[in-house]
């Protein structure tokens, strides 16, 4: 396959999205079924070779791309961790039960602290927020690798990614609202040699 490929990938169930909870960028576990996602990611990207992966701090994260390299047979490929990959903070909502929260604040105002571009909850971090320490890390650790036709793996969070979608694809800041970036759902970027975005999609099992 061709050079110059970005792959997203948003970790897969971790304990809090079981328990329904706001979990931001509280460390917390992957649960089985997080693992088995990982497991299922990884046969969606059997056909290509990285040259590197980037992922946040945060554990759920790293398992997610732990079992996605072992699972490749890629182990041995360099790994950056940078905490400008973790998750948005939720502020005042981490760690309290999504449907409790939209009771108390109502189902608008929930919907703007999670999926608007430039409304924060409480004491946390916006979309925009978010957006700039992304953008500035991508811009100087992950895209000179692009620019230098390797191939790149990133294994973060619904909303660093989320960001960086936006990015890439020239989402507006109305429309962004309406994406969600799943889990087990690789997300595949090929560039050309001027880093001009020649194809993405959301990859799935190919059978022979």
């Amino acid at each position: 396959m061709q050079n110059r490929i970005l792959i997203l990938v948003r970790h897969g169930q971790s304990q809090w999205n079981l328990e329904n909870k706001f979990t931001g960028d509280v460390d917390v576990e992957l649960t089985e079924h997080g693992k088995e996602e990982a497991l299922l990611t990884a046969r969606k990207l059997k056909k290509i070779s990285f040259d590197s992966a980037f992922t946040s701090e945060l554990k759920r994260a790293q398992d997610t791309l732990t079992i996605i390299l072992k699972e490749l047979h890629e182990e041995s490929i360099p790994v950056e961790k940078s905490a400008a990959l973790n998750e948005r903070n939720y502020g005042d909502l981490q760690g309290l039960n999504k449907t409790d929260i939209a009771e108390k604040y109502g189902i608008e105002q929930v919907a703007l602290w999670r999926r608007s571009y430039d409304v924060a909850p409480p004491h946390g971090e916006s979309l925009e927020m978010t957006q700039k320490r992304v953008l500035a890390y991508y811009h100087a650790s992950i895209e000179p690798q692009l620019k230098a036709g390797k191939n790149v793996l990133i294994v973060a969070h619904g909303n660093s990614l989320r960001s960086l979608v936006m990015y890439l694809e020239n989402i507006s800041k109305v429309a962004i609202s309406e994406v969600n970036i799943p889990t087990g759902s690789p997300r595949f970027y090929h560039f050309d040699e001027q880093m001009q975005l020649m194809h993405s999609d959301y990859l799935t099992i190919s059978h022979p």
